[in-house]
């Protein structure tokens, strides 16, 4: 799962990092119900969104990076 995201396009790591928010809000809400079977999870999905977060803000520094050296062109 670590490296499946690399080679997803800037539109679709927000998509997935909504959809995994959604999920994680989700698992929380069972947690404080008691409904878990795992509860390791949501570690795991914790970690996959603060790694989509990087991936995605790497992205937006490249393409800021770009956007100002083809300005200076």
């Amino acid at each position: 799962m670590r490296n499946s995201f690399k080679n997803l396009s800037f539109a679709e790591l927000k998509a997935k990092r909504d959809e995994l928010n959604r999920k994680y809000m989700e698992l929380r809400f069972q947690m404080v119900i008691g409904h878990v079977e795992n509860p390791l999870q949501k570690r795991t999905m914790r970690r996959q969104v603060a790694r989509l977060n990087s991936m995605i803000r790497a992205q937006e520094i490249t393409q800021a990076k770009e956007s100002i050296l083809a300005a200076k062109a």
